[in-house]
């Protein structure tokens, strides 16, 4: 199951990684990526869909200085996102944004042919969805400075 992170004004990837897929997997690997990232003294924030909807989860993500603007998951349960984040207008930019996430999983499945996995082995996989990663950045980038300079 591969995972990102993204930088929301520009779409780079930030952190890019690859796991087995359990129920906990995405959660798991997403506090991973947030805990090797630089700490800052400032506030950040970190948009996710309904699955990280989660007390744990949302209390990790405070731990790490984070604040979580995560989709609200009131279906037939209580959501762990309170008032505290749903009343900021950030974070209703947040989940208009958070699905730019979706176009390097699209690039990486269409150009880079990332289908079906490729090689045997978590290892080899994880490299060549890395390196799938790095590439999608370097075009980004290039599209960025072209628009840049227009």
């Amino acid at each position: 199951m591969g995972h990102l992170l993204i930088e929301n004004r520009s779409g780079l990837i930030v952190d890019a990684d690859l796991t087995q897929a359990t129920g906990y997997a995405e959660r798991d690997c997403a506090t991973g990526m947030l805990e090797r990232l630089p700490n800052k003294r400032r506030r950040r924030t970190i948009a996710a869909n309904k699955g990280y909807d989660t007390k744990q989860f949302v209390a990790d993500v405070r731990g790490l200085g984070f604040t979580p603007h995560v989709a609200q998951n009131n279906k037939n349960r209580r959501s762990a996102i309170d008032g505290r984040a749903t009343r900021h207008a950030g974070h209703g930019v947040s989940q208009r944004i958070r699905k730019r996430v979706e176009e390097p999983f699209g690039w990486i499945k269409t150009v880079g042919n990332g289908r079906k996995l490729r090689y045997i082995g978590q290892e080899r996989n994880r490299a060549w969805f890395k390196t799938e990663a790095a590439v999608y950045n370097i075009i980004r980038i290039c599209a960025l400075d072209a628009a840049a300079t227009r």
